[in-house]
């Protein structure tokens, strides 16, 4: 990943260099970084949904703040950056896929918010932040995330009357007790194929799901969803 994707110059390149490499490549490897990333991303989410919605109370607020910092979000943002083809792995992650795996994808992008912090304060990681958030912030929404994300995103193909989803299971890992799916969430119609991974086949349809809204949308506003 270059700085310029992230409309920043770093004065110390090593701390990218380092945010970027996974565990398994060797060290310095970010695991530090990503702790100072998520504490920082935290922050600058908080302080961003405080001012934007200034009548609403802590508990939803914190509701909404989750929803933004979790792990697949991070993964969304990180996927829209094109992340995953600058991190550095070790031969086995590699070639297991680990460059698209939600985990390391969101692991890697905190520890890139903590890089931007140690180099160039927090003014510069909140831009940054901002930045690479502003389509999730700008969509942020208190009363669609009482709805789980299959239900919002139902609703809203429907309220535009297009055809509902279809999830297919595209692969399981692991042993029985500690399996992980994959699933793809596809859109008919709408030419949009969407990823999501979890513990369970639900929590992959959701994150799934959630992965498709954000596609949904970025289409609608550009104009590529063409005529209801």
């Amino acid at each position: 990943m270059s700085a310029p994707l992230l409309g920043y110059a770093f004065r110390r390149p090593e701390l990218l260099r380092q945010a970027l490499t996974h565990r398994s490549f060797g060290t310095p490897h970010n695991e530090r970084l990503e702790f100072v990333g998520d504490a920082v991303l935290n922050c600058v989410v908080g302080a961003t949904l405080y001012e934007r919605f200034p009548a609403l109370p802590e508990g939803d607020l914190s509701r909404l703040r989750a929803d933004l910092v979790n792990k697949d979000a991070l993964a969304r943002v990180a996927r829209r950056l094109a992340l995953g083809a600058s991190i550095r792995l070790g031969e086995g992650e590699s070639k297991s896929g680990g460059g698209e795996r939600a985990s390391i994808l969101a692991d890697a992008l905190e520890a890139v918010f903590g890089a931007v912090f140690l180099d160039g304060g927090f003014e510069a990681a909140r831009d940054v932040i901002v930045a690479c958030y502003a389509d999730d912030l700008s969509g942020a929404d208190p009363v669609a995330l009482r709805k789980d994300p299959k239900t919002r995103l139902q609703e809203w193909l429907q309220a535009r009357r297009r055809p509902v989803p279809e999830y297919v299971v595209t692969s399981t890992r692991g042993e029985p007790h500690e399996q992980q799916f994959t699933v793809e969430c596809r859109i008919p119609g709408l030419s949009i194929v969407a990823s999501g991974e979890g513990g369970s086949r639900r929590s992959a349809e959701q994150a799934a799901a959630d992965s498709a809204m954000s596609l949904a949308l970025a289409a609608e506003r550009t104009g590529a969803l063409g005529g209801q």
